[in-house]
Parts: structure tokens; sequence; C-alpha cells
């Protein structure tokens, strides 16, 4: 008795001392997807909120997708060129997909994929911190979601936060500027 009771422990102290899979979408393969979306994207703002008055300031919308530092990071600009252009960067830290949102309201909220409330059509990024701006009182981007949708467009989705709380959302539907090349 004594003798199989050993390898039962062995077995039970194996599996609490390994790592936990994390469930959900892999961010190795989401970001291989990001990647995927290089090249230029037009499309129409939608405010709801706050951001409202910055979707009739801005009646089309560009951003560009590019990869770069030799495949480790995806650049998004959101509205090259125009007083509103704000830059998107995601990379891999380790297991993790990250997203730091450098805005023009001089800020840089920096998300994380939240894997588990993630599929491979609809990414869900939530706020982990930030740069230049207090969470509990300072208006910021506190999360977003990019949904691709079957006709090969994209919905790009960015929550605002002031006071600590949610103060408006902007989403911006885009499709390839060269999808008819």
């Amino acid at each position: 008795m004594r003798k199989a009771l050993i390898p039962t422990m062995l077995i039970a102290i194996a599996l609490l001392a390994a790592p936990a899979a994390q469930a959900g979408v892999d961010a190795a393969a989401t970001f291989d997807q990001l990647k995927a979306l290089e090249g230029t994207w037009t499309g129409t703002p939608e405010g709801m909120g706050e951001a409202a008055e910055e979707a009739e300031m801005m009646p089309t919308v560009v951003h560009e997708f590019k990869t770069s530092a030799a495949g480790t990071v995806v650049m998004e600009t959101m509205n090259p060129g125009t007083d509103h252009e704000m830059i998107n960067m995601y990379h891999l830290d380790g297991d993790d997909l990250v997203l730091t949102h450098y805005c023009a309201g001089g800020n840089q909220p920096k998300m994380r994929l939240n894997r588990e409330a993630s599929s491979a059509d609809n990414l869900v990024f939530d706020f982990a911190g930030g740069t230049n701006l207090d969470p509990a009182v300072d208006e910021h981007i506190h999360s977003a979601n990019i949904r691709m949708l079957d006709d090969g467009s994209l919905d790009s989705i960015w929550q605002s936060y002031a006071d600590g709380e949610p103060a408006g959302e902007m989403a911006f539907h885009l499709s390839r500027a060269d999808a008819s090349d």
C-alpha cells in the first residue's frame, strides 16, 4: 500500500507544480493575424458619448498597419499626417500580446490581450497600466476590441475612461483601401 501511495503523491505534486495552461486564443497566432492586416484601411467612425464630437470632425478615417523591427512589432497609425494621428504598437511579451496606444492626448495606455475573452475573430484588449496618466482621474483609452468580419472588413472599437469610469466609445468600421486591386 505504501508503494502505491508514493507514485500517486509524486504525480499529484508534479501536476500542482506544472504551470497552468491558459485557456483562450494563442497570443502568437493572434499576433500573426495582426501582421496579416498590413496595408491601408479606410472607413467611417462612429462615436458615442464624449467621443461623438471627434467622429463628426473625421468623416473618413485611415488606419495603416505595418510590420516592423524584423517582424516583432505591428505598428498601426490612425489618421496619419493629421492633427488626430495616433500610433498603436502591438508586440509579444513572452506568452502575452500587448498593445500600447500613443494617444494624441499625450498619454500612453497599455493593454494586454484578454485571451479568455478573445476569439480568432474578436480580439479583446484590457487596460494594464500606462504612462502619463492616472487612471482614476485622467481621460484615457481603457480598452480596445478588434473584430474581424466575414466580409474581410474589420471594426476597431476603443473605450475611453475619465474619472475612473467609462466616458465614451469610438468605433471605426474599416475596409482595405486596396481591396479592389
